[in-house]
């Protein structure tokens, strides 16, 4: 705990006081554009990852990047993706997996968690990742299969958040994009689901980011005279 409050002194020392004028706006309200999943692991830090600054992310962090699919039951995130897009109108959501993800080698080997009777409950929701690694994959083994099934496991909860009605309805007038994401942390490289071409590829600078959104259907409702 001291090793907290220690940075905490730094954070108001060396941080605040060039950043005054920010956080007395941020003290009003946030309006950030992009919701953003991952895990709750430790080692994977949005805001370091991805250099932004406070009010940029609307950050959702728990157990295997999961986002249960609607009227299944009601949860944190499920209440979490609503709030963001019907109150704060995010522009994009992203679900972000990363190497080594102990959620996902939960996944391959159940028993280790046959005595967390809630984590194992909450696993289930990343059971349509592992049925589709073993009817698709059956050669893979070892890392290969842990890096397809955390790939599949963002696939599968992309599924499950376009589920979500308010997400659905954002999407469908092009009000929202969602994207998925796979982080390396060893190496510091990032790979994004290509819906077109139905895999994921390198995230290159200056090349466009892939999206993982169905084209809208329906014009964007005009805003109501004032």
């Amino acid at each position: 705990m001291n090793r907290l409050i220690q940075g905490f002194e730094q954070f108001r020392k060396e941080v605040f006081p060039s950043q005054r004028a920010l956080f007395r706006k941020l003290a009003e309200g946030q309006s950030p554009s992009t919701m953003f999943i991952t895990c709750a692991d430790s080692r994977v830090m949005p805001e370091m990852i991805f250099s932004t600054q406070p009010g940029e992310l609307f950050v959702y962090r728990n157990i295997g990047n999961i986002v249960p699919p609607y009227a299944q039951h009601v949860s944190g995130v499920v209440a979490a993706i609503e709030y963001a897009v019907k109150v704060l109108k995010v522009s994009h959501i992203v679900i972000c997996g990363h190497s080594d993800c102990g959620a996902m080698k939960a996944l391959q080997h159940p028993e280790r968690v046959q005595d967390m009777p809630s984590v194992a409950a909450w696993m289930k929701h990343a059971d349509v990742a592992r049925y589709v690694v073993e009817q698709n994959g059956p050669g893979l083994h070892g890392a290969d299969s842990l890096r397809r099934l955390t790939e599949e496991n963002v696939v599968g909860q992309l599924e499950h958040l376009r589920t979500l009605p308010a997400v659905a309805a954002a999407m469908s007038c092009g009000q929202l994009s969602i994207h998925g994401w796979v982080y390396d942390i060893a190496h510091a490289e990032l790979q994004a689901f290509d819906a077109q071409q139905g895999r994921f590829v390198p995230v290159e600078p200056g090349k466009g980011v892939p999206a993982a959104t169905p084209h809208a259907r329906f014009s964007m409702p005009a805003a109501s005279a004032a």
